[in-house]
């Protein structure tokens, strides 16, 4: 895969983005664009969890109905959720149906629930490395960092699962805690 690539609109983009009309959307509009709040990062360490051994088009594509089904990630909702709502779950087409994701997700927003408001949010953005040099080709950006690596350590510590440090990168990265766009995309600032 090339490092970089030219949509058919002209821009230059990171090259994972391909051709796909939804991967180009969610690179010119959400990747990389610093997000805050404790729902915002619920959904985001979920979703990223659920991605777990999947491609995140997958995860892309089944988000409107992950948003439905969970309660627009709401934390206070998804942490009363039982065993019916798992089983509920469980048979829905529209989502990733693996019970231990599922549970975990649940699982999580009862530990974000314990947590005074606004904790999540500074606890994560709390491992957001310096600014680094930009990647100029895809060798150069990691999969696990040392802070993401103590950001799985530390959730872990708490509780929370489905956050390993490969998982808690992509989370960083999407969030806008690091910015691996390539050299010469055109979201470089």
């Amino acid at each position: 895969m090339d490092s970089l690539i030219t949509g058919t609109d002209g821009r230059t983009r990171c090259g994972w983005v391909g051709s796909d009309a939804d991967y180009e959307r969610y690179h010119d509009q959400e990747w990389g664009f610093p997000l805050r709040g404790d729902r915002a990062l619920f959904e985001k360490m979920a979703l990223e969890g659920f991605q777990a051994g999947l491609s995140w088009i997958t995860i892309l594509r089944k988000r409107p109905r992950f948003r439905e089904v969970f309660a627009g990630f709401v934390p206070a909702e998804v942490a009363q959720f039982g065993d019916d709502d798992i089983e509920r779950l469980m048979g829905d087409a529209g989502i990733i149906r693996n019970r231990a994701k599922i549970v975990a997700t649940i699982e999580n927003a009862r530990l974000v629930q314990e947590m005074a408001e606004g904790e999540l949010d500074a606890l994560m953005w709390s491992f957001a490395p310096a600014p680094a040099a930009r990647p100029q080709t895809f060798d150069d950006v990691p999969a696990v960092t040392a802070e993401s690596t103590a950001m799985s350590k530390t959730l872990r510590k708490r509780g929370f699962r489905f956050v390993g440090p490969t998982t808690m990168y992509a989370l960083m990265q999407s969030a806008g805690m690091v910015d691996d766009h390539i050299e010469g995309c055109w979201r470089v600032e």
